[in-house]
């Protein structure tokens, strides 16, 4: 009588377990190398089967599509979505109506992910370096236009209280699409940066991207050309506030912002001083290989994976160089991707990822207007005719714009067009966010609780006092 009532008892919940509604909101955390990046997944029913998109809001993006979403259901029902778009797929078994244990897979890589219908709210970080309100300056919302492409630019102004006229800076943002903090990894480093800056007698303005947050404009069509003229309207704009010596008006660029500063000092004469934080001074296609082998091989990658992973970019790069029409261009990357990805072994892709998918992917990714100009660009022939005095620091641990080739590229270059006015320093021990690090790898960003290094902020501000007596 009690088997009995046990076989009546698990076919009574393998009933409930069939009965399941798996649609509607489902979170969950993945956790990779120490950052936590949240995933919610929306499946909706329809006549056809099942439907789902994807969001990481923890880096703003919303509704990712998916091309295939299986429930199968029976003894152990189980959950299967296919995102061809970033190369990934998701696997699950349904514990019951709230819990989803299962595998998260990209690109290779496979991540414990466990699913829920709780809502998951993003940890609290440790950001001591981050100024709390009230600060001890001024602060303006403040909003100016680039008539020449159209766009509204939204930003933050802060100034002394004290009476006067200061020097004034703009901050260009690293490459991706940035807000005015530049805020990246649970990191502000612009509102860090700008704080310590204003607090030293230093005005400054820090604006969202063009088609971020509050700015206007589409970011995805746009280059490094097309900022550095946002980077112009900025300077018109300080030119207008009656708190800047119009005399003393500097750029301070990170990274791809780094880049973009001195193409805007080589075309206008009212930029008095400019500075590059991680700044970079070879060609971007050489700085995107030596990147990936320095990141490969501080993660301890197998070195004739990632050696191959390098020829295959090294490829795509050269016909990029060579195209001079978009679409022979697309045809000639899809052609070649074709030709590679017979190569690519499927142990790891998620299953119903197909070769079209990556291929797809890859040109998708390497196509856009952005990557197409950075890979073709050169900062010489800018830095070359820039005049104003110039500091550029890198830290040694930087493995995304390493420093030593960069720094003595960029000061080639300054040295060339005729410029003395440069002084270049490379600051031990920190990463390309100016953090006191370990590896330098990109996946400590978010570990490390500093924001930006003192040392560093003393450095850039010490030598802007300097310029600007």
């Amino acid at each position: 009588m009690k088997k009995t009532a046990a076989t009546l008892l698990a076919c009574l919940l393998s009933m409930v377990v069939l009965a399941q509604d798996i649609t509607g909101q489902w979170n969950g955390v993945l956790k990779v190398q120490g950052t936590q990046l949240r995933l919610v997944f929306h499946i909706t029913k329809t006549d056809a089967g099942y439907s789902a998109t994807l969001d990481s809001p923890d880096q703003g993006v919303k509704g990712i599509p998916t091309t295939s979403t299986t429930v199968e259901t029976g003894h152990a029902p189980s959950l299967k979505i296919v995102i061809p778009s970033i190369g990934a797929g998701y696997e699950g078994a349904l514990e019951n109506d709230t819990i989803i244990t299962g595998t998260f897979k990209q690109m290779g890589q496979s991540f414990p992910l466990n699913l829920s219908r709780a809502t998951i709210e993003k940890e609290p970080l440790i950001r001591p370096q981050e100024p709390k309100k009230p600060y001890p300056y001024n602060e303006e919302e403040v909003v100016f236009d680039n008539p020449m492409d159209g766009v509204t630019l939204a930003g933050t102004f802060t100034y002394p209280k004290t009476k006067g006229t200061f020097p004034a800076v703009v901050l260009i943002s690293g490459s991706g699409a940035q807000n005015r903090d530049e805020e990246l990894m649970g990191h502000k480093p612009f509102l860090v940066l700008a704080d310590y800056l204003t607090k030293n007698g230093i005005a400054v303005l820090r604006f969202d991207d063009r088609g971020t947050a509050k700015s206007t404009g589409n970011f995805q069509i746009a280059t490094s050309l097309d900022f550095s003229k946002d980077v112009e309207s900025a300077v018109k704009y300080l030119q207008t506030r009656k708190e800047v010596n119009q005399k003393k008006i500097g750029l301070v660029g990170h990274s791809e912002g780094g880049m973009i500063a001195p193409m805007v000092a080589a075309r206008s004469k009212e930029v008095a001083f400019i500075v590059l934080l991680a700044g970079v001074g070879i060609s971007g296609e050489q700085l995107l290989l030596l990147q990936q082998e320095l990141i490969a091989k501080a993660s301890g990658l197998d070195e004739a994976d990632w050696q191959k992973a390098q020829k295959v970019n090294q490829g795509a790069f050269e016909i990029i160089i060579q195209s001079t029409q978009q679409v022979e261009l697309q045809k000639d990357l899809i052609t070649y991707f074709k030709q590679v990805a017979q190569d690519i072994p499927r142990t790891g892709i998620p299953e119903g990822v197909t070769e079209n998918d990556l291929v797809n992917m890859a040109v998708s990714r390497i196509c856009t207007p952005w990557m197409q100009y950075f890979i073709k660009y050169h900062p010489a022939p800018a830095l070359e005719k820039v005049k104003c005095p110039v500091l550029a620091i890198n830290g040694d641990k930087d493995l995304q714009v390493p420093a030593k080739i960069n720094l003595e590229a960029i000061k080639s270059a300054l040295q060339k067009g005729g410029n003395k006015k440069v002084t270049t320093k490379e600051l031990p021990g920190l990463n390309h966010l100016f953090q006191e690090a370990e590896t330098g790898l990109p996946t400590e960003y978010a570990t490390i609780e500093q924001t930006f290094s003192p040392i560093a902020l003393n450095e850039i501000v010490e030598w802007i006092k300097i310029q600007t007596k």
